[in-house]
């Protein structure tokens, strides 16, 4: 949990959160703030984060895993079992 609060005023409660709402949703929008954990009964239950910082996010672990995938599959990669590009291209091609 440290890296989810870097900065005690990215904490917000609920209730805070619910009479704020206006305010918070403009500081977010504006990337004045990177992001709000909300907390209710002293546990952390949401994360509120502009829409452009999310899909940085998503970008990068999608990255992330295409990178694991291509790691793994280097890794059991049979050179003598490839199929070349040429034989491919006479498989599927249509012309």
């Amino acid at each position: 949990m440290a890296t989810l609060l870097e900065r005690p005023e990215d904490a917000v409660s609920a209730t805070a959160m619910a009479r704020g709402f206006s305010a918070r949703l403009k500081e977010i929008s504006a990337r004045d703030t990177e992001r709000l954990v909300i907390f209710k009964d002293n546990q952390p239950v949401a994360v509120m984060m502009n829409v452009q910082a999310y899909q940085e996010l998503v970008d990068e672990l999608e990255e992330l895993r295409i990178e694991a995938v291509a790691r793994d599959r280097l890794a059991s990669y049979q050179g003598d079992q490839a199929v070349s590009h040429e034989d491919m291209r006479a498989l599927f091609d249509a012309d």
